[in-house]
């Protein structure tokens, strides 16, 4: 059963990286809605800030992820990738962006947008289609660490802690 796991702003943490790894099986696909090395501002004399080590883990799963660059992510250190992204799965389109800018022209009227940025958990329904930030796994703002799920016919934000969603959806 395919599902999609939805993450954003990792900014090169790599023990939640490997937290991330550990969420995905192998069927999953992984999309990351941008700050994943936080390679324009992070913090280099921290030792679990190792935005290469995820480089290199990352392209042994690119097969399976779509990302996009973050406001702190630069487009060198992982070059291919763009500041959005339109794919399609489940029977829905997708736009995936980071959200720290407004949403771009899409060549397809999403039915799932997914953004980060705000470090922040959000899973609405408005006119029809599914808005979805998955919160952070590094640095949440409620203080509540939580990623997204979309499989099934439905999305849910998910808590890590207890593993339980916050809160699900139809899509």
């Amino acid at each position: 059963m395919k599902r999609l796991i939805v993450t954003a702003d990792i900014h090169g943490s790599f023990s939640t990286w490997l937290t991330v790894k550990e969420l995905i099986r192998k069927d999953d696909f992984l999309a990351v809605a941008g700050d994943l090395f936080d390679t324009k501002f992070g913090n280099r004399m921290d030792s679990d800030f190792q935005p290469e080590f995820i480089r290199e883990d990352a392209a042994s799963i690119c097969d399976r992820l779509f990302y996009v660059y973050g406001n702190c992510d630069t487009e060198s250190f992982f070059p291919k990738y763009t500041r959005h992204l339109e794919f399609s799965m489940f029977g829905r389109h997708i736009l995936l962006t980071h959200g720290h800018r407004f949403l771009p022209e899409t060549s397809f009227d999403p039915g799932i947008i997914i953004q980060g940025h705000t470090h922040v958990p959000k899973l609405e329904k408005i006119n029809g289609v599914v808005h979805m930030n998955p919160g952070s796994l590094k640095k949440p703002k409620n203080r509540i660490y939580t990623y997204g799920i979309i499989e099934n016919g439905s999305a849910a934000i998910i808590d890590l802690k207890n593993n339980t969603a916050l809160s699900r959806i139809t899509i």
